[in-house]
């Protein structure tokens, strides 16, 4: 190995050790393969939804105004709509991790919501005094019910990036924002997922480096679980 060869393999290994770096540990599963990215630095791929046909690819945008800005996708909420700002982007999955980086620029609530082919299955709530992770109400007439997991109080100030990750593995999550955590089973939360997207409440929120990935056994999640308990 001549020593361009050498000096271009370390960088290489150095860049990419960086990159991992990057990312938060997680807490409950590993991560596995790859099942989707999106860096919102170009404008989101909407799909084309007209009645009576099939969605095209692409992100499924209902309500509100998503518009690509500073390198983000922000969305805001359109009063006339009488609906918070949602976007969703259809996935087949089951155990995921799901990663982005989050701005609460004025809104009252953003979050990050996990449906299956019918109904909402779980999210993780987000405001300026931290966040909630929760097991949807999954059937509206009843008698199921929404099933808060539990709150994380921090102080998120407008304009400042947090980086947030949803871990799901069989019926348990577990949401984490710097190094805060709140964690949850149900069995409603085992089941196929059939997409996810962000929604917004009120004035806009922004989001960025959205990765996910297929969620692998974590040998010490055991471990974890009984000092997130205790702490809770």
């Amino acid at each position: 190995m001549n020593t361009l060869t050498r000096f271009l393999t370390c960088a290489t290994m150095l860049a990419l050790t960086q990159l991992h770096a990057a990312d938060p540990k997680t807490l409950m599963t590993e991560r596995g393969k790859m099942l989707f990215s999106e860096d919102f630095a170009k404008p989101i791929q909407k799909a084309k939804m007209e009645k009576g046909k099939a969605p095209t690819a692409g992100w499924r945008v209902a309500k509100g105004k998503w518009e690509n800005l500073d390198g983000a996708l922000k969305g805001t909420e359109i009063k006339a709509d009488m609906h918070g700002a949602v976007a969703r982007y259809p996935l087949e999955f089951k155990d995921v991790i799901i990663q982005y980086d989050v701005r609460v620029d004025g809104c009252k609530m953003t979050t990050l919501s996990i449906n299956d082919a019918k109904e909402h299955v779980c999210r993780v709530l987000i405001n300026k005094d931290g966040f909630t992770a929760q097991k949807d109400d999954h059937d509206h007439a009843g008698p199921d019910k929404a099933v808060k997991f539990g709150t994380a109080k921090m102080d998120i100030k407008p304009g400042e990036w947090k980086t947030v990750v949803m871990e799901i593995k069989g019926k348990e999550m577990v949401a984490h924002i710097d190094g805060k955590a709140v964690a949850g089973a149900d069995d409603m939360i085992n089941v196929s997922k059939a997409n996810f997207g962000f929604t917004v409440s009120g004035e806009s929120a922004s989001f960025r480096n959205l990765k996910v990935w297929e969620a692998l056994p974590n040998d010490g999640w055991s471990k974890t679980k009984s000092k997130l308990t205790a702490a809770k």
